[in-house]
């Protein structure tokens, strides 16, 4: 659950910020004309990743067990792989975030109400549909249907009410810090959901290994204990995983936590103070 809240948070806070932007650029550009065009925008988006989220629920269920591993674990790896570029990009780009959407902005407006739908429809239809997918594979891991649901909607809330805070004035945090501590959380959680897809595509017949397992501690950490199902709600912890997926898991988090955490570029050197000029002497 607590995975799926900070998914929640995290993906809706991205959203809710860029609306915040679009929204308060042009209030105080004096365009309040055209804001029921990024509200249609809006609007659109999330339709878009809701219908999205209940094509994967329904569809799914109406495929083989194999069809369903297979879909899954393919499904889980797509998700891993977006939000792994969405942390790395959102760090990148948190500072600068205002400035390239007013950019846009400022293009959409030049161009019509059609480009500024499409411009605040695509700004959040793109965090609606990772939130979709990536609340769709973690409820398969989970194999619990509401408690997953519960967290991410739980999350979606408290972005919208951080959201609202911030064009109110009433919030303010350091964003840079704040997407890079959640965005590492992000990649642990993402560690967990690739395991648990490519034991999917184990059991779906796609890749060998499943019957070698790397250790069991069911016995010690039992999967219906309320530590093991924190555990596994959190981090898609399996007490008996496959020898693959404990490579895969370690493959992923330990080179992308790194990167992830390491300071980006390092600093500029100071420039070199000019050299003193010697003066003229005095005719």
């Amino acid at each position: 659950m607590f995975g799926n809240y900070l998914i929640g948070l995290r993906e809706g806070l991205e959203a809710s910020l860029v609306v915040c932007i679009l929204i308060a650029y042009l209030v105080k550009t004096g365009r309040r004309d055209r804001l029921a065009p990024v509200w249609a925008g809006i609007a659109a988006a999330v339709v878009l990743s809701m219908a999205f989220g209940a094509v994967l629920q329904y569809g799914s269920t109406q495929l083989s067990f194999e069809a369903q591993e297979a879909l899954g674990g393919s499904l889980s790896i797509v998700a891993v792989g977006l939000v792994t570029w969405m942390v790395f990009w959102m760090r990148r780009t948190a500072r600068h975030l205002k400035t390239e959407l007013h950019g846009k902005l400022d293009a959409a407006l030049a161009m019509g109400t059609f480009a500024l739908v499409v411009t605040a429809f695509l700004a959040v239809g793109r965090e609606g549909l990772e939130t979709a997918l990536f609340i769709w594979t973690a409820v398969q891991a989970t194999s619990d249907g509401v408690r997953p649901l519960v967290g991410a909607v739980l999350g979606l809330l408290t972005s919208v009410v951080l959201g609202w805070m911030f064009y109110r004035g009433a919030l303010k945090i350091n964003l840079a810090k704040f997407f890079t501590w959640t965005g590492a959380m992000l990649v642990v959680v993402a560690a967990g959901v690739l395991a648990y897809g490519v034991h999917d595509l184990q059991e779906a017949g796609w890749i060998p290994g499943l019957t070698s397992q790397a250790f069991d501690i069911s016995s010690t950490v039992p999967k219906d204990s309320w530590y093991g199902t924190l555990l596994k709600g959190v981090f898609n912890f399996q007490p008996d995983p496959t020898v693959l997926q404990v490579s895969v898991w370690a493959a992923y988090l330990v080179p992308t936590l790194f990167l992830f955490l390491r300071k980006s570029g390092t600093p500029a050197p100071k420039p070199a103070p000019a050299p003193a000029t010697a003066e003229k002497p005095a005719a």
